[in-house]
């Protein structure tokens, strides 16, 4: 059986690491969002990215590359 995201490795619940877990994969989507709408903006202007592109979120300052 596949321990639920709130549960540790012991299958007991660890609120405070899900809560942990659950905002950095809501930031992550956040960029993931952003680099796909980029990549389609580009391909419809008949364009294609060819490095990699770096962000770096205003408010918490973290750079995703």
């Amino acid at each position: 059986m596949t321990p639920k995201p709130w549960q540790n490795s012991s299958g007991y619940n660890d609120p405070t690491a899900y809560a942990g877990e659950k905002e950095i994969t809501k930031e992550e989507q956040r960029v993931a969002d952003l680099v796909g709408c980029i990549k389609y903006i580009a391909k419809i202007a008949g364009f294609e990215i060819i490095n990699r592109i770096e962000f770096r979120d205003i408010k918490s300052r973290r750079t995703y590359r």
